[in-house]
């Protein structure tokens, strides 16, 4: 258990602030997983509009909120 959140956090922040991006590593991790999702039989989709409506109905929702609800959302977080 962690006794001091907020010094651990302010240390993961140093910490990213000072490393760097390493591209060809993050290609790297990305072609493996997208191989891994082929291997897995996730990608590629048997039907690539399956879900979508469901999305939309979200995107929906979320667009209809006001955008000063939004910005209060943001500061409770």
């Amino acid at each position: 258990m962690v006794k001091n959140k907020e010094g651990l956090q302010e240390f993961e922040k140093e910490l990213i602030k000072k490393e760097k991006v390493d591209v060809k590593k993050n290609f790297r991790i990305v072609d493996a997983l997208f191989y891994e999702a082929a291997e897995l039989g996730i990608i590629p989709l048997k039907n690539p509009l399956d879900g979508f409506e469901t999305d939309l109905k979200i995107a929906n929702i979320i667009n209809s909120v006001p955008k000063t609800s939004r910005k209060n959302i943001r500061k409770i977080k």
